[in-house]
């Protein structure tokens, strides 16, 4: 009895650990000026610091949980932030865009990562954190394809590091290319990954170019659905060939590979588009969704050794610079070849 106490109590320590270090991240994002840096990665960053000097076996249990379970939780609330309505008026001029922009990051990403010698698990979340709305695309396609938080670290600084440079740039070479405003925020919510990030560099443009790029975003952000449903069949069938390899069946089923935080997930976004959920009680749900996935980044950090990182070598970096580029090149062109300019 006094052991599972203890382990109780341990786990529970745990626990807070993790939503200190999201706590103190938040307040960070708050102090840094005009939102250079998010919560997320400075979770993920200050996690993987203190991992470095403190990183006792009995944190483990508390890690899983938070960077499983309370991570699937937070995706489900990030629902609350979509508007059907929004997704319909915006995704008519976007939508070419984002065909083309998925095409790069997905079909390109497939023979380029070859190139780097990268595995698939790890080149497709970074893949997806380029292609849909960054941390949380990189955390919604995690569980389903069972990536390791390394892989997912990896995923996050690889999209991290393309966002800060292209927050200084994006407003100066969209300056530059005499863009107008509309055209701008398409370009910038097409091809910045984060939300944090397409809302810095959108607004450093002009207000109506960051109005834009951040109602591109959320537009963005419904692609997480059936990238997770592909990616949970992919996943299962190649279960299912590791399992007929060693002499056991098993179909798939079509029901099951859906995960349940994806059903969460689309169903408050049918309720926020419905008007079922109230303005107030919508953007707590917001704030909420937000500060859990913070926690879940700072367990991945707390789990993962800046070792980690030198073992990974520039390979992912080098990738995710390689896919971003092509997906800026590519959101340009399309929004050129459209007469949007």
């Amino acid at each position: 009895m006094n052991v599972k106490i203890k382990e109780r109590g341990l786990f529970i320590l745990g626990l807070v650990i993790c939503f200190a270090v999201a706590g103190l991240s938040v307040l960070l994002e708050n102090l840094i000026p005009g939102g250079l840096l998010g919560a997320s990665i400075i979770a993920l960053f200050m996690g993987t610091i203190i991992n470095s000097f403190f990183h006792p076996a009995w944190m483990k249990p508390a890690l899983k949980f938070t960077s499983k379970k309370i991570l699937k939780v937070a995706i489900v609330l990030l629902g609350a932030s979509l508007s059907i309505n929004t997704i319909m008026s915006v995704g008519k001029m976007t939508f070419f865009v984002m065909i083309f922009t998925f095409a790069v990051c997905f079909g390109g990403g497939f023979f380029i990562r070859k190139i780097f010698g990268l595995n698939w698990k790890l080149s497709n979340l970074i893949s997806a954190g380029t292609g849909i709305c960054g941390g949380s695309a990189v955390a919604a396609i995690a569980p389903v394809i069972d990536a390791d938080d390394k892989d997912i670290a990896f995923a996050m600084s690889s999209t991290f590091l393309f966002d800060m440079v292209m927050i200084a740039l994006y407003p100066i070479m969209g300056k530059a290319l005499g863009m107008s405003d509309i055209a701008y925020g398409i370009w910038a919510g097409t091809s910045v990954n984060d939300t944090a990030s397409v809302v810095a560099s959108g607004y450093a443009f002009s207000e109506v170019a960051g109005d834009f790029a951040t109602m591109v975003k959320l537009t963005r952000t419904i692609a997480i659905i059936p990238t997770v449903l592909v990616f949970a069949y992919i996943g299962t069938r190649m279960k299912q060939k590791e399992l007929k390899e060693s002499g056991q069946g098993q179909k798939v089923n079509l029901v099951k590979i859906i995960p349940w935080f994806i059903g969460g997930f689309l169903l408050l976004a049918i309720l926020n588009s419905v008007g079922a959920i109230p303005v107030a009680a919508c953007g707590i749900i917001k704030g909420t969704s937000k500060f859990l996935m913070v926690a879940a980044l700072a367990a991945i950090g707390l789990g993962t050794s800046i070792l980690d990182f030198k073992k990974a070598g520039l390979r992912p970096m080098l990738y995710g610079i390689t896919i971003d580029t092509l997906v800026t090149l590519t959101a340009l062109g399309v929004i050129w070849c459209m007469n949007l300019m």
